[in-house]
């Protein structure tokens, strides 16, 4: 056993260490990578005990099974990592449930989302059989107040619910395009602050779109009585559905008869929802056990830029990966979670005879567009569509024998004579899935699911208040073999989401590294069709549109979509989303503004001291920052506030940073914040008295300037003339420290959205929001 070294990368063990690895009562740590591993492993191959294996063959499961997650090259949904081996045990990613038309019904689906969401788990809803708003309520009178209004008591219920103390709960919520209520619910998200745990999706019918190429009405039917209610226009529908999108990338959809067309359980049920990032359509009560091999790992021979030449053309590629080794890792993926489906502790007795009657499991990948940079093929090219296609359909035909294999041995699933697989052995009614890989992928240091790279340079939060470059590992190499390397040069890649227009890059190297915003989004539809064609549920991608992009490139990547096979799309146009905070600056020149300071610029990398103090708001971590000239930033962290208290405290360290930075004396700024008062003093254990949180930080200031820290602040040279590029400073939970993440005009903005655990950067990838510095995910 451990016959293999885990070697991860910093941010991969930082991962671990905040989410997956095992603690004691007080928080410690009480588990290595490799004993999680060792954990996961050894769970998931007892289970041929079960089978009659012998000891000696459970154990060299057990090593088989260790060394393809030590390695990176294969790993199972987050839930397995957390729970195989442990009291809780419940290991699958995703689940979907019944909401029947009656109180009852409804509210007994809310209870059973609280204990799925409890032991880390998302949830899919089709709010379809709901009778519409205003129709009548016979058993007491009343009126129906309809999908949209239930759907916020399931929220509430999931803001209430920390799943496993570790994911907060993740929701889909799916409404068909013929129910009466379907314009409130098209609109139900308008105000980002409402319904927050769901991501919500259309159910588009085939008669919807027939209709809507022949530019004609369609009827809305009232699921109650199933009878017509009124006729709308399918392009205003459309439309408004595609506005939507546009506006903040909701809703998404699903395209629900082609699902049920291409359903392997077609005499099982009618599927008619999904899971929450919409690749796993679910049959009410089942649910999945997902996991992802690492397609960048199985590239075979030296990197064409370590030998400083062109990329090799397209007809040399299928060379450079190990189909062998894959084919081993495919089989072995399989086999594992096919053992997740038995070692499984279901949280209801509902779901776990559901899912052991079709043993459905979700194998699918990571790491495509990293593979592309190692093959030398554009992500945008019509090569990424040949590897697409050749590499799924490969992994699709390995999967579906080892399915077979292991149905002689152990017995197919109970439900094949129901299904399209009867008269085989196969022991899976599904064995492929393309599901988001948002924290597995940063645990194997590769791109995530088959997107494009976000940004290849960003800036990382270190401890004590530094920041570091992190850069993509191929780019970082090509660049040292080909000798354009620079500091400076990358330091100034970091506040760009692209390579494309640095000169100093050889054009080959610009083209072959791509990112999110290089790929049209024409592009991102033709990648999931092409992986669509040899995957069994769906596909989870996010088409990404920039942010100058119109309504009507919306509705091109919708049709596009539908007309190339797709099960469902999601759209996001970059700062869509209102409630986001500034990021990389626009290029143009600073505005004049006349009397105006220009704050000292930052350097990338500063020292300073973290103070940690108690207040009436819980605990507050204040870290002051210094350069050559003395204090120059505050940060202010309060604990585990709610965003309200937690913005006020934002907002108070950009302040005083502004401040000090356009040369305003310390002792100035600790004069206006001194002694202000709150309704709750607290003791501090030195026996000082704190009033505030602007108490604090007065007091903080002042013990850190009486304490010999830069006490004598040097002239600082005033311009009048313009406003120089601000700072967002962002806190990390984990430590106290806050560092600067990214800089951005004053007068032009690009949004983002802020990690509520870390208050790092979230990027919108796979249906999911992902934090890359704390392993933050939203969805899975």
């Amino acid at each position: 056993m451990r016959s293999v070294r885990v070697n991860l990368s910093p941010n991969a063990l930082r991962v671990l260490e905040g989410r997956y690895l095992k603690k004691d009562p007080t928080g410690k740590l009480i588990e290595s990578p490799e004993d999680m591993f060792e954990r996961v492993a050894r769970a998931i191959a007892e289970v041929e005990k079960e089978y009659g294996a012998t000891q000696e063959e459970i154990d060299d499961l057990i090593e088989q099974f260790y060394t393809m997650m030590a390695t990176g090259k294969f790993l199972p949904n987050s839930p397995t990592l957390m729970n195989a081996g442990t009291p809780m045990g419940q290991l699958s990613a995703c689940f979907v449930l019944p909401v029947e038309d009656s109180m009852d019904g409804i509210f007994e689906t809310v209870k059973q989302a609280a204990i799925i969401h409890k032991t880390g788990g998302g949830t899919g809803f089709s709010f379809s059989r709901l009778r519409p708003k205003g129709d009548i309520v016979k058993s007491t009178g009343g009126i129906a107040s309809g999908p949209v209004s239930f759907m916020k008591v399931f929220n509430a219920a999931t803001e209430a619910v920390k799943q496993g103390g570790r994911r907060r709960g993740a929701n889909m919520g799916i409404l068909r395009v013929d129910h009466p209520d379907i314009l409130e619910f098209i609109t139900c998200k308008d105000d980002v602050g409402e319904i927050t745990n769901f991501n919500i999706s259309v159910a588009i019918t085939d008669e919807f779109m027939k209709r809507y190429f022949e530019n004609s009405d369609y009827e809305l039917i009232n699921p109650r009585t199933g009878r017509a209610v009124r006729s709308v226009s399918t392009k205003e529908v459309f439309d408004k559905i595609v506005y939507q999108a546009w506006k903040n990338g909701e809703p998404g959809l699903v395209f629900i008869d082609r699902i049920n067309e291409t359903h392997t359980l077609k005499d099982v049920g009618e599927i008619e929802a999904t899971n929450p990032c919409g690749e796993k359509p679910l049959l009410p009560y089942e649910s999945c056990n997902l996991g992802s091999i690492n397609v960048a790992s199985f590239y075979r021979g030296t990197h064409w830029y370590l030998e400083k030449k062109q990329p090799a053309v397209f007809e040399d590629v299928r060379d450079r990966i190990d189909w062998e080794e894959l084919k081993k890792f495919v089989e072995l993926a399989v086999h594992f979670l096919d053992n997740v489906v038995d070692a499984n502790k279901y949280p209801l007795p509902e779901i776990r005879k559901v899912t052991l009657q079709n043993r459905k499991i979700g194998l699918g990948i990571m790491g495509f567009a990293d593979l592309l940079y190692k093959l030398g093929i554009p992500y945008s090219s019509k090569e990424s569509l040949h590897v697409a296609e050749e590499l799924m359909e490969f992994i699709q035909n390995v999967a579906h024998r080892k399915s077979i294999e292991l149905g002689k041995k152990k017995g197919p699933f109970p439900n094949i004579d129901k299904s399209i697989f009867k008269g085989t052995t196969r022991r899976n009614a599904v064995v492929t899935t393309i599901a988001p890989t948002g924290t597995i992928s940063m645990i194997a240091d590769t791109s995530p699911g088959i997107e494009p790279n976000f940004s290849l340079v960003y800036v990382k939060r270190v401890m004590e208040g530094q920041s570091l470059l992190y850069v993509n590992r191929y780019l970082k190499e090509a660049a040292e073999t080909l000798g354009f390397w620079s500091d400076e040069l990358f330091e100034r890649l970091s506040k760009s989401k692209s390579i494309k227009g640095f000169n100093e890059i050889p054009q080959h190297i610009r083209d072959i590294f791509e990112t999110t915003f290089d790929i049209p989004p024409e592009h991102h539809v033709r990648i999931q069709a092409a992986f669509q064609k040899y995957v069994e549920d769906a596909v989870s991608k996010t088409i990404n549109l920039p942010r100058k992009a119109g309504t009507e490139d919306v509705k091109r990547a919708f049709l596009m979509a539908y007309k190339l096979g797709c099960k469902g799309i999601t759209v996001y146009r970059d700062g869509s989303r209102p409630v986001q905070v500034m990021d990389v600056p626009k290029e143009k020149k600073d505005r004049q503004i006349p009397g105006s300071r220009v704050p000292r610029p930052r350097p990338l990398v500063t020292r300073g001291k973290t103070y940690k103090a108690v207040t009436d708001l819980g605990s507050l971590y204040i870290t002051i920052n210094e350069d050559d000239q003395g204090p120059f930033e505050v940060f202010v962290h309060l604990g585990k506030s709610g965003s309200s208290s937690m913005a006020f405290t934002e907002a108070i360290g950009r302040l005083i940073s502004l401040a000090l930075r356009s040369g305003v004396s310390p002792r100035a700024i600790i004069k206006q914040l001194f002694g202000i008062k709150s309704s709750t003093p607290v003791r501090q254990e030195d026996g000082q008295v704190i009033f505030s949180v602007p108490d604090a930080i007065a007091k903080v200031m002042e013990k850190h300037l009486a304490g010999g820290e830069q006490l004598s602040l040097k002239g600082i040279k005033r311009h009048e003339t313009s406003i120089s590029p601000l700072f967002i400073y962002k806190d990390n939970k984990a430590n106290g420290h806050a560092q600067v993440d990214e800089v951005f005009d004053d007068f032009g903005v690009t949004m983002i959205d802020l990690c509520p655990e870390c208050g790092g950067k979230l990027e919108f990838v796979e249906g999911c929001y992902i934090c890359r510095d704390c392993g933050y995910s939203k969805c899975q």
